[in-house]
């Protein structure tokens, strides 16, 4: 059987892929469906699941990866993401690697597509339509979920210079789950921006990510005395890993409602 990723191009199944993954979520997806044996190289920033990815060699970061240290791994397959990699990088690594499995989730249940795709072309069907089972289960109590006032809260992903995120991103469409919109800075996807007496009057709140800037409760308590607006630190993971971590992602999405 074959499978389609994002951009279109059609993976046959194959029992023995030598896998290289460099987005940290898709990294956890792979374990989780029981193919970290598979995983023959990782990004520095596959950090979950600890115990296993420790045994699996880094290949740099998620933009700077070693190309050498990849050729010398000789996968047969290379997962990647739109948002995260970088083109010409790809491309170089397509040049040896026979086959690029690309990726690009926008909203919480491409996660159901993401994990059939990965399973499916590494031949783990069972545990991918498995894990699709207990999102599903998830996605359904998050949408019997009460769901307060329409906000309109900034999101705030970095700080000098200050950068947020568009409403074609995860995170955007994740926030909508629970009646949350971005204000529109602009068509780029993760945008810089300025505070301004406008834009502060234009939103209900402040959402700082920890990640990838770490923002802190410290952050979150001075910027809520400078804009005198409601100020809230949520988890980056939570809210922009997608595969494994958005079971985890759903549950985090009801809390964030319930407050």
């Amino acid at each position: 059987m074959a499978y389609t990723d994002a951009l279109g191009t059609v993976h046959q199944a194959d029992p023995q892929a030598r896998i290289v993954s460099l987005v940290p979520s898709i990294t956890e997806l792979l374990c989780d469906l029981g193919l970290a044996a598979q995983v023959v190289g990782r990004t520095g920033f596959c950090i979950h699941p600890h115990d296993v990815v420790q045994g699996i060699p880094k290949v740099g970061g998620t933009k700077d990866v070693n190309i050498d240290k990849i050729r010398k791994l000789a996968p047969t397959h290379l997962v990647v993401n739109i948002d995260e990699n970088e083109k010409p990088t790809v491309d170089l690594l397509a040049e040896f690697v026979p086959h690029i499995v690309v990726t690009h989730p926008l909203r919480p249940r491409d996660n159901l597509e993401l994990a059939r795709l990965m399973g499916g072309v590494f031949c783990r069907e069972r545990q991918a339509a498995e894990w699709c089972a207990a999102f599903e289960a998830e996605y359904a109590l998050l949408q019997a979920t009460p769901k307060g006032q329409p906000q309109t809260m900034l999101y705030c992903i970095w700080q000098d210079p200050w950068m947020s995120i568009s409403e074609d991103t995860y995170i955007a469409r994740m926030l909508e789950e629970i009646g949350w919109r971005v204000p529109p800075l602009g068509e780029v996807r993760y945008p810089e921006f300025r505070w301004s007496a406008e834009l502060i009057a234009g939103i209900d709140g402040v959402l700082l990510s920890s990640e990838p800037y770490r923002f802190t409760e410290a952050h979150a308590d001075a910027l809520e005395k400078q804009i005198g607006k409601p100020v809230l630190l949520v988890d980056g993971e939570m809210m922009s890993w997608y595969g494994s971590r958005s079971l985890q992602g759903l549950k985090y999405l009801r809390e964030l409602a319930r407050r």
